[in-house]
């Protein structure tokens, strides 16, 4: 399928914890005309991992470029965001407000929302998506000169642990 700029392509997951508000909101999205597909990578019937290792693969998508965002869903959605943010060039958030969500588009381009399952209901999760999807980070934002300092840091440090193991 050819990327479609106005219409992102999403990755979602969840662990147990997470499942039920994981498949509403899979559901959601592949109804939303602003979403051009949507990559479910578990759990489900037959799977079963770890947050770390759902929240992995789904930052390693959004950094490969297959993926626009991410969405992530535990208990607290902390664990997720946590895990998520290891991969370089990634940002992850949890979120329970509008406000926060709209911030971490707007002036944190975060990729990732993750969502915590015991902490908000369905229908705040369900408005706080929607408002995720309503925003685009534009990269001329004066937030672009704090993003590419975190960037910067990325790359210092990937560069000097590759130094390191040259030893």
């Amino acid at each position: 399928m050819e990327h479609q700029p106005d219409r992102l392509r999403l990755v979602i997951g969840s662990d147990d914890a997470g499942r039920p508000y994981k498949d509403a909101l899979a559901d959601d999205l592949r109804a939303d005309t602003r979403v051009a597909v949507v990559r479910d990578i578990g759990v489900g019937d037959q799977s079963r991992a770890p947050y770390p290792r759902i929240a992995l693969a789904a930052a390693e998508h959004v950094a490969a470029g297959r993926a626009d965002r991410a969405l992530l869903v535990c208990h607290t959605g902390l664990g997720m965001a946590i895990a998520a943010n290891k991969v370089p060039g990634v940002r992850a958030v949890t979120a329970h407000d509008v406000v926060s969500v709209r911030a971490a588009v707007l002036s944190n381009d975060a990729q990732v929302l993750a969502l915590g399952q015991g902490v908000i209901g369905l229908a705040l999760a369900r408005r706080l998506v929607d408002e995720w999807l309503a925003h685009r980070f534009v990269p001329g934002a004066s937030a672009a000169v704090k993003l590419a300092a975190i960037g910067d840091y990325e790359r210092r440090r990937a560069s000097g642990a590759a130094a390191g193991r040259g030893r």
